[in-house]
């Protein structure tokens, strides 16, 4: 295990009271917590999944199923709307943070009130909370495509720099002003520059904020945890990475600038801006096998990922004195009992508020009295015990 005074001082994200309305196939739910793991347990369909992607939306985004607005609403329900709301201890104090589909009449448009004031867009909610999962779907992140590696990546950045999702957005947003430029061969050379300065500026902000995190989570994954989890070595490549190693920010947003414009006709003609942080890819590597994780079995694949969720935990309550919000979908399915009980092992050490599903009990038992059971079925959830077995 890790050496203690690596986490001491530490203060435990936790979700205290729950509530969903209208939400996917809850119609009401009011479900109060205690500020240890929660279990998760039920058949097939029993609405597991869904409470965790009611928790995934307290942090900016689509969720952990990446779902449309119209697929949040009760299945088979009248109305229109949904609607999630959390009471939370965190580092600042107890907050209640709402979010939802609350307007009737303008379906599709997610609202976010913190402590009952209306926030002015979802990247605010960063600013008290991250929140980080594994769901059976991202078993396949290593053979995914790079927008889809880039995507669970900037999710481990937002934790320790909330401002990430605004300047990730602010850059995507002049992308497609420059485009549309350049497509409709409107080329008015004082505001294409104006912009490509602007986009210099926030992508290479979002490229150094990226470094740093590599760099914290790398020193970390060289030492998983008495190595029952593999070391993982991570590697993001770009020409502005690149650049960031060897040159201060002000000297790479200059040379960033130079590439965008000179890249203008290329760009038009192709439809894409070719260059830029957008473009960067996330490799990943088993260490102990010298192996790309793409090229690693669906077991190891998953304790790949598992590494690199522990050690984002570690890493953030390091930095940030705050644990995140972690969930585990279905987690306990590819490890065996060894690695099942050390990685309850684990979050009950780095003091994390873990959500955890699975079909089975048993599946948890290691963690017995540190955490609480809730089992699932059609709906409605109740408490349920379960004995530890020695394995």
């Amino acid at each position: 295990m890790p050496t203690p005074h690596a986490i001491t001082n530490k203060v435990t994200l936790a979700v205290r009271n729950l509530r969903l309305m209208g939400f996917r196939s809850y119609e009401n739910l009011n479900l109060d917590v205690d500020p240890v793991p929660v279990v998760l347990t039920g058949p097939n369909g029993a609405g597991k999944t869904n409470l965790l992607e009611a928790l995934s939306l307290l942090a900016p985004g689509r969720g952990l199923r990446q779902a449309s607005m119209a697929d949040f609403r009760l299945r088979g329900g009248d109305l229109v709307g949904w609607g999630i709301s959390a009471h939370l201890e965190t580092a600042v104090g107890r907050i209640d943070i709402g979010t939802g589909e609350d307007d009737c009449s303008l379906p599709g448009r997610r609202k976010v009130r913190i402590n009952g004031d209306k926030a002015i867009g979802q990247n605010h909610l960063s600013e008290y909370l991250h929140v980080v999962w594994l769901t059976p779907q991202m078993d396949r992140l290593f053979t995914d495509s790079p927008s889809g590696k880039r995507r669970f990546f900037d999710r481990l950045v937002s934790g320790f720099y909330p401002e990430h999702a605004r300047r990730l957005t602010a850059y995507q947003r002049c992308l497609r002003e420059r485009m549309e430029m350049l497509r409709q061969n409107r080329i008015d050379n004082v505001w294409l520059t104006a912009v490509e300065e602007t986009l210099s500026e926030h992508g290479v902000a979002v490229t150094a904020a990226r470094s740093d995190v590599l760099n914290r989570l790398n020193i970390l994954l060289q030492s998983p945890y008495e190595s029952l989890f593999p070391k993982v070595d991570m590697e993001l490549t770009g020409a502005v990475e690149s650049w960031l190693a060897d040159m201060p920010a002000t000297a790479v947003e200059e040379r960033v600038r130079a590439a965008l414009a000179s890249s203008r006709s290329r760009d038009s003609d192709t439809g894409r801006t070719l260059f830029g942080p957008h473009r960067t890819e996330l490799l990943v590597r088993h260490a102990n096998h010298d192996l790309p994780a793409e090229q690693c079995s669906t077991g190891e694949q998953k304790m790949l990922l598992v590494s690199i969720i522990l050690a984002h935990a570690q890493a953030q309550v390091e930095r940030t004195g705050q644990t995140p919000l972690v969930l585990l979908d279905e987690a306990m399915a590819h490890l065996d009992a060894t690695h099942r009980r050390h990685l309850i092992d684990i979050l009950c050490f780095l003091g994390v508020q873990a959500w955890l599903t699975g079909v089975e009990p048993d599946l948890f038992s290691a963690f017995a009295a540190r955490a609480q059971f809730l089992n699932i079925n059609e709906g409605r959830i109740g408490k349920c015990k379960v004995e530890r077995r020695t394995w």
